[in-house]
């Protein structure tokens, strides 16, 4: 099969990073696979994986009309039989550059923490968590199914030098301090709550150890991490906390990890590195990952909900300080989470399943004219709804650029096994 990739953007993060690295593990399977998107750090990435990257028009309101004008050509010009496209935006732009006689299927995946309504109904989805496929299933979703986000266990492997004391020196941390590490985007929507509790939590538990918290990514909210991070140094009198900023290869902030605390894929790498995982969620949402908890996240993804933000600082401290005081069960809790990553959400099974996904689309028969039209139009109208509503939220100051992390299907309690 000719399969094109649309990633929503190439800055780092992880659906694009999900997408490329899946890209290249199905070109490794035979396959042609080409990458298309708006140039950007990932590009690299791309190169790296042996996959060309074709670049798109500048993006604008999406959908952007001349990116789906020249997705077009390209989809005509290179024979494609699969556009893949990646969260809302592409997944509308490639529905526009495959609708009528292009011979192609658009088919998205979406990393998103929910799904937005107004994406085709019979355009072919796979989501991230089981609870999702539940909620899409119940809204008559014509084509649905599960790929949790893949993990290269090759690439992220403990056994390789990733010279972590390097970094930590560089950082000006302490290579025998007991390290907790966060890889995150700095984002308002999800992470930060978390992130600034983290770095409460480390700061009150050196009151009784010493422990070191390294925070590795970028966004947004930059400017408030940084500074409670400066006031938690500030109040214990040494430096603690450590922003190492956007890294191109995070793999040593992994690798230098005595616990991980994270969420979504960056868990799951995480996990491969084999630290023991506290899942960090939104309000005062704090797991450890062991036997008893598994479950719930195979079921609603590597996030959570909790009941209000009020001592969840405490609660993650007393969590931190039972691992620093329990080395032989972080032993333990690590082996089970590489154990766990390497059964269920390696690379290579992934590239299985899609590629499975891609043939069942292929396969498919097509919507009738009619019945398109009927999508397409319930489509436009959720969409300018949608926009409506946006609109809104922004005149009255509530506006969220990341709006479907910002509501996830797991804050809903009605959705239950």
């Amino acid at each position: 099969m000719k399969i094109l990739v649309y990633p929503h953007d190439m800055a780092i993060g992880g659906s694009q990073l999900n997408a490329i690295e899946l890209a290249g593990a199905v070109k490794a399977l035979g396959h042609d696979v080409v990458v298309y998107g708006q140039p950007g750090p990932l590009v690299d990435r791309v190169s790296e994986l042996g996959l060309e990257f074709i670049p798109s028009p500048a993006v604008h309101r999406r959908p952007t009309p001349s990116v789906a004008s020249h997705l077009r050509r390209v989809v005509k010009e290179r024979g494609i039989d699969v556009v893949h496209a990646y969260e809302w935006p592409p997944a509308l732009e490639a529905a526009l550059a495959c609708a009528g006689s292009s011979g192609a299927v658009a088919t998205t995946t979406v990393m998103s923490m929910s799904v937005a309504p107004f994406i085709p109904a019979n355009m072919p989805l796979l989501v991230g968590t089981e609870q999702i496929l539940a909620v899409e299933r119940a809204r008559g979703r014509e084509q649905v199914g599960l790929l949790e986000p893949p993990v290269d266990m090759v690439l992220n492997d403990a056994e390789i030098n990733f010279q972590s004391d390097k970094f930590l020196a560089e950082l000006g941390a302490d290579t025998e301090t007991f390290t907790v590490s966060i890889v995150s985007r700095l984002a308002h929507e999800m992470k930060l709550e978390g992130i600034l509790c983290a770095i409460t939590a480390v700061g009150w538990l050196n009151s009784l150890h010493p422990v070191q918290l390294i925070i590795t990514g970028d966004g947004p909210a930059r400017n408030e991490v940084q500074a409670q991070a400066q006031a938690i140094n500030e109040a214990l009198g040494v430096q603690r906390i450590f922003l190492a900023g956007e890294m191109d290869d995070p793999r040593a902030a992994y690798a230098c990890a005595d616990v991980s605390i994270g969420m979504g894929g960056s868990a799951l790498r995480a996990m491969a590195f084999g630290s023991p995982l506290i899942v960090q969620g939104e309000q005062g949402f704090w797991q450890l990952l062991d036997e008893s908890s598994v479950q719930t996240f195979l079921w609603q993804g590597w996030y959570g909900v909790g009941s209000g933000s009020e001592g969840s600082v405490e609660a993650l401290a007393e969590t931190l300080e039972s691992l620093f005081e329990a080395p032989t069960l972080r032993t333990h809790l690590g082996e089970y989470a590489r154990a766990l990553v390497q059964e269920r959400f390696s690379l290579e099974v992934a590239a299985q399943k899609q590629v499975a996904f891609y043939q069942q689309a292929v396969a498919a028969p097509r919507s009738q004219t009619r019945s398109k039209i009927g999508h397409a139009g319930t489509s436009a109208r959720r969409f300018l709804s949608y926009k409506t509503s946006q609109l809104k939220a922004k005149i009255a100051g509530r506006y969220s650029l990341d709006d479907f992390n910002a509501h996830p299907v797991a804050q809903n309690k009605q959705v239950q096994k």
